[in-house]
């Protein structure tokens, strides 16, 4: 499981994957989300811009990104 240091209050999911290296570019995170390929603390979730929070938990290619 990889680990992401959160600095503030929260990142919006497309920002993680750019910042964890999960996809090239802002443009492809947003194509993943919207194909229903990632999910969120075990649900598939949609929303492009989820504020993703301390604790929770991101899917995507098999690889597991906690925030902390």
């Amino acid at each position: 499981m990889l680990e992401f240091k959160l600095e503030g209050e929260f990142i919006p999911m497309i920002q993680l994957l750019k910042a964890m290296n999960q996809v090239p570019s802002g443009g492809e995170a947003q194509i993943v989300v919207e194909a229903g390929l990632v999910k969120y603390n075990g649900e598939v979730d949609l929303r492009k811009r989820l504020k993703v929070r301390r604790g929770d938990i991101v899917e995507f290619k098999g690889q597991k990104i906690k925030v902390t």
